[in-house]
């Protein structure tokens, strides 16, 4: 597979600085590497920068820094679009944000191929406010919102060409949601497992029921993977921590279900904030999830001495 590399240093939709760094992180722990020895021919196209911000304001002021995700949002999902056409890129961020732009811009390419698009979002929280919900103001609360076509972005968010279906969406691993939120997405048709489902059925059994829709419709699958969706005690170089996240071998059992359904057409990796890490532990995990999913096999990790 050509796995197409792409930086995204966003960090104006979080509320710590920090995430701008993540690109660098995942280049420095050696995901281009990893994914070489898996036999993957590997591009590194450098960073997106954004357009410029446009001239915008907004009723609610608790907002935080919207002209500039808006100019985000327009140059992600154009790189997005281009890039889907071929290959699979990964989009290494950079936080939540991003994936407003990159699942606008995967969706208008499986439009155009006339393919169903499908989401699985690896996260703590359902990032399903809206500009008028949002409290905290912080804008990587909101793009689930956005990219299923929720009202109220209009004029400020870049125009929508291809909404996904908030069915073809299914919430992995959430265990924080505000209350206007929940009351969104109460009745939305969208699949939500909570760690509460996966503590009961498993992981196993809840991924596999999402995939086999998305195999029966033939759809395209874009994964959005938050570093909160991991236990903070094994990831903690992220602003969000939520206790009670998936273990070291739930994510990579998801990503190793992910890897054997053969349907998955580009990867997010978000909320990676180096300067909260412990000597690299969480971009190391992240780039070993990646591997997971494309490709490599339990009886293929290494053995890691941390003795002499």
């Amino acid at each position: 597979m050509h796995c197409k590399l792409i930086g995204i240093p966003l960090q104006d939709g979080a509320g710590r600085l920090g995430c701008e760094m993540g690109p660098s992180a995942y280049r420095t722990a050696g995901i281009g590497e990893a994914l070489r020895e898996l036999g993957h021919k590997v591009s590194d196209l450098g960073n997106i920068n954004p357009v410029a911000a446009p001239r915008l304001t907004h009723p609610n002021a608790a907002l935080k820094k919207l002209p500039e995700i808006a100019a985000w949002i327009q140059a992600i999902e154009e790189v997005a679009y281009r890039e889907s056409g071929e290959g699979l890129p990964i989009f290494m961020g950079g936080d939540h944000a991003l994936s407003a732009g990159t699942v606008a811009g995967v969706s208008r390419r499986a439009q155009e191929q006339g393919r169903k698009l499908f989401v699985l979002w690896l996260d703590a929280h359902t990032d399903f406010h809206t500009l008028d919900t949002t409290q905290s103001g912080n804008l990587h609360g909101t793009p689930v919102a956005y990219y299923t076509g929720q009202p109220g972005f209009e004029g400020y968010y870049p125009a929508l060409s291809a909404p996904v279906p908030l069915r073809h969406i299914c919430f992995f691993g959430i265990r924080s949601v505000d209350p206007a939120e929940r009351k969104a997405l109460s009745g939305s048709g969208a699949t939500i497992h909570d760690m509460r489902a996966i503590d009961e059925h498993g992981v196993a059994a809840l991924l596999r029921t999402f995939l086999a829709r998305v195999e029966a419709e033939d759809g395209m699958l874009h994964v959005s993977l938050d570093v909160d969706f991991l236990e903070p005690s094994i990831a903690p170089a992220v602003g969000t921590t939520v206790p009670g996240g998936t273990t070291f071998r739930e994510a990579h059992l998801v990503m190793e279900m992910l890897s054997d359904s053969g349907r998955v057409h580009s990867l997010d990796l978000v909320e990676l904030n180096p300067f909260l890490d412990e000597r690299g532990k969480t971009a190391h995990l992240m780039v070993d999830l990646a591997a997971s999913l494309l490709g490599r096999q339990v009886m293929d990790r290494p053995t890691i001495s941390f003795t002499g």
